[in-house]
């Protein structure tokens, strides 16, 4: 291992739409690595006796801290990761929202459960914090992805670690000294500053009773299996190839609205982006005809100008490889209806892009391409493209454009293989609902109240009768 001060031995952000360096941070050595750790364990150990009124009055307040900081935190993100400033606006709002959400119902879902037995007994199920979680986190939504498991994990009285992706390391310290100045005790959200290899020695440590991680499938499996060899429960929330069908009966300018919307939001780096666009073809050349146009006039620009639709992508090289599928998928036969081209000058822009012609075989079919390029793919009916959308090894989100809600609804409830589906709308999270998918868009919920039971102990406790 090299030097722990040595220069290798540093993170660097960068600021996306300019290409400047913003910040060059230390990372930790393995001494400091476990220190911290044990730290994060020690604030657990007081935390896991507050009650449940305790603990939500301390999330509420960090809340109301994210909102005291929101244009500063804001400001941070954007120039961490590119999103357009309303965005990070927007990302602060949920963020507190979660807290707010949590702290008022977290102390129902977490309270005691009584059950009489069949002999008479009298059973108490108690649902008991289990220690330090452990979460490795991506840049997309650099507050957000944070918030959404430790605020649960927190409300359920147990210690979280965060390693946040190396472009957004200045948003997860801000996030822990929001927290501590909101009342958080201190090391009981710790932001570890680590590399790979000391990533899976942490996952080991016996202090870790827990993993959490967002990001794509092939890393998901890799720290899932990881976490197995040491018996440590997991929850995965993986990539998608999310598939939103316009029927038949349709409202295709609200399709064609709401199609953009959900391509290019966060500039189009999402999990549950909207991503291949299934149109019956009865509607399919009305769709089409609008949606390119629409796509087409999409603004490309600096992410902090108010008449920006679509800032830059976060990195230079995920730039280059969502290129590359588009290259690799005109090559078999995609054809490029808007966009498709590198921009010169500063900055890692990428514009809104429409393939049509997308069948099986191509990247824009059958992998998740994680920036503004959508895939449209032409099915005979509402059943065909029921069937395609189902066609993908991924299942986190999707949606359904029709007429007939209640049509919509029994199709979402029955046939679409996925964790979330939208009707007539389009939507990343919200506190109220579970999140998560199914296949190898991982396993595991959060939000809705499912993210405070993930990782604890429902203790059985029995009493005479």
């Amino acid at each position: 291992m090299k030097d722990s001060h040595s220069p290798e031995r540093t993170l660097t952000t960068t600021n996306p739409a300019t290409e400047e360096v913003i910040e060059t941070y230390q990372m930790m050595s393995n001494d400091e690595m476990v220190a911290a750790l044990e730290a994060c364990h020690e604030s657990f150990t007081d935390w896991r006796l507050k009650s449940h009124k305790e603990r939500a009055e301390v999330l509420k307040a960090i809340g109301q801290k994210l909102r005291d900081r929101k244009e500063e935190f804001a400001k941070l993100m954007t120039r961490e990761m590119g999103k357009r400033l309303t965005d990070s606006h927007d990302e602060i709002d949920l963020c507190a929202a979660i807290c707010d959400w949590t702290a008022e119902n977290g102390p129902d879902v977490l309270a005691d459960e009584e059950r009489s037995l069949q002999d008479g007994r009298r059973g108490i199920i108690t649902k008991a914090p289990i220690g330090v979680i452990y979460g490795i986190q991506p840049w997309n939504f650099p507050a957000y992805q944070a918030v959404r498991y430790t605020i649960a994990n927190l409300m359920a009285g147990n210690g979280v670690l965060l390693k946040h992706a190396e472009i957004c390391t200045g948003s997860g310290l801000m996030l822990r000294d929001i927290f501590e100045e909101a009342g958080l005790p201190k090391n009981l959200f710790t932001v570890m500053l680590i590399d790979h290899d000391q990533s899976d020695e942490l996952i080991g440590h016996k202090l870790v009773r827990g993993v959490t991680m967002t990001g794509s499938a092939k890393s998901g499996s890799i720290i899932a299996a990881k976490a197995g060899e040491h018996l440590k429960k997991t929850v995965m929330e993986l990539g998608s190839n999310d598939a939103y069908l316009v029927l038949e009966d349709a409202d295709i300018d609200l399709a064609v609205k709401t199609c953009v919307a959900g391509r290019i939001y966060n500039n189009g780096q999402t999990c549950v982006n909207a991503k291949r666009f299934v149109v019956t073809d009865k509607v399919y050349d009305a769709f089409v005809d609008a949606y390119v146009k629409a796509m087409a006039d999409v603004t490309l620009g600096e992410p902090t100008a108010e008449d920006t639709d679509l800032g830059p992508m976060a990195r230079k090289d995920l730039r280059e490889t969502l290129h590359d599928q588009v290259e690799k998928s005109v090559a078999k036969g995609a054809r490029i209806a808007a966009g498709g081209k590198l921009p010169e000058g500063k900055g890692y822009y990428y514009p809104a892009t429409v393939l049509t012609d997308v069948e099986p075989g191509q990247p824009a079919y059958d992998e998740e391409l994680f920036g503004p390029v959508a895939s449209v793919i032409r099915a005979k009916d509402d059943e065909d493209a029921m069937r395609i959308a189902n066609d993908s090894r991924f299942g986190l989100g999707g949606g359904i454009f029709s007429r007939d809600e209640d049509r919509a609804l029994e199709l979402a409830k029955t046939r679409f293989d996925t964790g979330m589906v939208f009707i007539n709308q389009f939507n990343l999270a919200t506190p109220e609902m579970p999140f998560g998918g199914v296949k190898d868009s991982g396993y595991g919920r959060e939000h809705g109240g499912f993210g405070m039971t993930e990782f604890i102990n429902a203790k059985a406790v029995t009493l005479p009768g």
